[in-house]
């Protein structure tokens, strides 16, 4: 069966964001004070064939831990669809 991975990456809260950082400052300069901790993260999408969809969570995760995220600065989360 297919599958469609929805995952999103993020840099740790604790660690600075440099880039959100910017973007907040930029948003500020346009008159936008409204808005705070802004985060800059990766949203990738991914097609998995897989027999169940346990199999492709086990998938997913692992592609995350081993090569997508860097888990000392990143936490990632994903939702899984049937294609």
């Amino acid at each position: 069966m297919k599958y469609i991975a929805e995952i999103n990456i993020m840099t740790r809260s604790e660690i600075l964001d440099p880039q959100g950082k910017a973007v907040k400052l930029g948003l500020h300069n346009l008159h936008m004070d409204t808005i705070d901790n802004v985060r800059i993260g990766k949203h990738i999408r991914l097609d998995v064939d897989a027999a169940t969809e346990e199999e492709a969570r086990a998938t997913v995760d692992a592609a995350c831990r081993q090569l997508l995220a860097n888990l000392i600065m990143e936490e990632y989360s994903f939702e899984l669809h049937t294609a």
